[in-house]
Formats: structure tokens, sequence, C-alpha cells
């Protein structure tokens, strides 16, 4: 099995393994507890927030930690709206699951939802941005990487939008973080939804990013024992957090090496793909170097995945985001780029990390050619068609 879904999950790096495992391997208190042994795991806790927090130009004091960053883009839109009493959101209607069905929920529920389109490319249109916002919006919610397609949104842009107008910023970085350089200062971001188990960390933590000066008001999702200063109650999984931190201090260290190896592995997969007649690349030259997405003509988009993940090399991809092949639906992202339905559903999305190797990506290359030849060669002639 040839691994190239690192955009759906991330193994474990080793470092962070050990780290996760000297703290399960000590006896570990409750970090609400005010005796020694919670004190001991809250400093741990406090040393995460740390390593959180400088991966993306923050104060550690900012950082709320949740499940993952499907809770922290519920805690981030519902918190902001219910803390102001309603009122307007603007988002992109590329956005992941996690925030498109937050945003379905906040409507049913009395809020204003405005949806942005994007262009070929993916990208939204900041004149638009600034047409959609009134007096009565609370927040824009943008995706800094799209999960499918690894298009980069303009965040520094889109932030002093925002600022201008005293409007709140909410940027997923599930798929940017450890990956793209993050300053929420400078690019004056508000609320960051992040998430460990795409950078090498754990599954199961995740965090949110609230800028306190100017305060964020944010309504608490999760009540209980008014844990994290009555943000997010519950009692904290120190080994989880502990690990998420580790993943972070090692994607700091590492950055800028491993995305220059990423680019250079991404542009080699293309080159060797570009041989396929009707192959159309759906990630942009200047996107995320981890991902890259491509549609093929002449093919059943199902055929073609269950073809490269049950063969020989099997390839470890998915035909987007995970939450869509739960669904059982072509992309709705590049259906929002213009790509024909027929397009949308026969995608590929191969998605890099740091186990990758240039053997990896020249025989899934070669797997991907051999698979679609074979395909089209069984497919009926009327759908040969649309290659000519």
């Amino acid at each position: 099995m040839i691994y190239l879904d690192h955009a759906a999950t991330t193994p474990v790096r080793p470092s962070v393994i050990e780290r996760m495992a000297a703290v399960l391997a000590q006896p570990t208190a409750n970090p609400a507890a005010t005796h020694r042994p919670g004190r001991q795991a809250a400093a741990l806790i406090d040393q995460a927030a740390t390593e959180v927090a400088g991966l993306i130009g923050a104060n550690a004091g900012d950082i709320v930690w949740t499940s993952g960053a499907t809770e922290a883009i519920n805690l981030a839109l519902k918190g902001v709206l219910e803390f102001q009493d309603g009122g307007h959101v603007v988002s992109v209607v590329s956005e992941h699951r996690a925030t498109l069905d937050t945003l379905s929920w906040l409507q049913r529920h009395g809020a204003t939802v405005t949806r942005l389109d994007v262009d070929t490319q993916g990208h939204i249109d900041l004149a638009a941005l600034a047409t959609a916002m009134t007096d009565d919006t609370r927040c824009v919610s943008v995706m800094h990487v799209n999960n499918e397609t690894g298009v980069l949104q303009d965040i520094a842009a889109i932030g002093a939008l925002c600022a201008e107008r005293g409007v709140a910023l909410h940027v997923d970085a599930a798929q940017s973080l450890g990956k793209q350089v993050i300053d929420v200062d400078a690019m004056q971001i508000d609320l960051l939804s992040m998430s460990a188990h795409k950078l090498g960390g754990p599954a199961g933590a995740g965090a949110l990013y609230v800028r306190s000066r100017p305060r964020v008001g944010l309504a608490a999702q999760i009540h209980g024992g008014g844990q994290q200063h009555n943000r997010r109650s519950g009692t904290l999984a120190v080994h989880q957090i502990v690990g998420f931190g580790a993943a972070c201090a090692r994607a700091g260290q590492r950055m800028g090496d491993e995305q220059q190896r990423l680019r250079q592995l991404w542009q080699r997969l293309w080159q060797g793909l570009t041989t396929l007649d009707g192959v159309v690349r759906n990630s942009p030259d200047n996107g995320a170097a981890h991902i890259l997405n491509i549609s093929v003509a002449g093919v059943h988009g199902a055929a073609l995945l269950m073809g490269l993940t049950a063969g020989e090399p099997a390839l470890a991809v998915s035909s987007g985001a995970a939450c869509s092949a739960a669904r059982a639906e072509s992309s709705y992202v590049l259906r929002a780029m213009g790509r024909e339905p027929a397009l949308a559903a026969a995608s590929v999305r191969f998605s890099l990390g740091a186990d990758t190797t240039i053997t990896d990506v020249d025989a899934a290359a070669q797997r991907t050619i051999a698979e679609v030849t074979r395909l089209r060669a069984l497919a009926p002639r009327q759908e040969q068609a649309v290659l000519a």
C-alpha cells in the first residue's frame, strides 16, 4: 500500500508517540485539580499550548482545546453568533462540511448566511466579500487551504477587510497548520480552527485560537465543569494535548524544508500524470504543496477509485474529502469551480506527507495511468468520445 491520503489523516510521528507514551506511562492527575499531580498535568498542557500557539504567532492563553477542527469550527461559528444574539455570517460554497453544515444549522436557528461563489481556480472575489458584508455581519468564515484542491485563499487581505469593517474573521486551518506560515496578528485572524491529526499528531485532539485583545466574545457550546475559563467544559486529555503540542513543535522546526520537498514531489507526480490523455488538474500551481487533485475524462469515478485502492500496488487515495465519500456524492468543491458533473465525479486526490518518497509518486503515476487505460478499454464507445 502506498499511502497518499495525508489530507484525510497523517500517521502519528514517532517523536509524538514518544511524548504521548511518556505521559501515559506515568500516573496523570486531572489538570483542573489544585494538588501537586494536578499542577504537574496542567504544566504539561501549558507547554503544549505554548507549542501550538508558537506555530501561529499567538499567546498560549488564547488556545482553547477541543476534540478536533470540527468541534473548533462549531464553537467558533455558533459561539460568536450566540454571544451576539444572532446576525449575519459570510462564508464560501467550497468550505469543509464542518463549516457548511454548521452554517445550515445556524440558518435553521435564525441566522442569515451568505455563501460566496469561487472562480475556476477556487478563489473568492474580495470585492464580492466586501459587498456581502452588512452592518449585521458578525463573522466571516474562510478556509485557508481547501482540503480537496489545495487552493490558498488570501487570508491577509480578507483579514484586513474584516478588520476595517469590525467583523470577526474565522479561519479553518486544518490543512494549513504546520504547512503554511500563519501569523494571527499579521493576518488579523480572530478565530482559528486547528486539528492535530493533519500534521502528525493524534486524532481526537484540536484547538481553537480565540483572540483576547481585542477580545472576541464566544458563547460556550459544551457546558459542565467550567474548564478553560468557561469556554469549553470537560476534563482535558493530557496525553492527546501533549501529542498535539509535540506535532506542532516538530512541524515548526521542519516546515520550510519539508514544503520545498513536497513541492518537488507534487511537480514530479503531476508531470508523470500529464502523459495521460484527458487528465485535468484541479489544483493550482501556487496551491498547497501536499495536495494534487485531478479529474480524468472517459472513466467512471467510482470504478477508478476502486481500481486504484484495490489494485497492485494499492494506492491509499481518495476522491476528495472523506466526508463527501461517506455521503457517496461527487465533489461539490469541483462543481463550484465549474467542473462538469462527470469530471467532478471522476476525481482523485493525491495528498503527500512526511513519509512520501520519489518512488511513491512515480509508482502512483504509473499505477494511475495503467488503471485509467484499463478502464477506458472496458468503457462503451460513447464514453470514449469524451476524449475526442
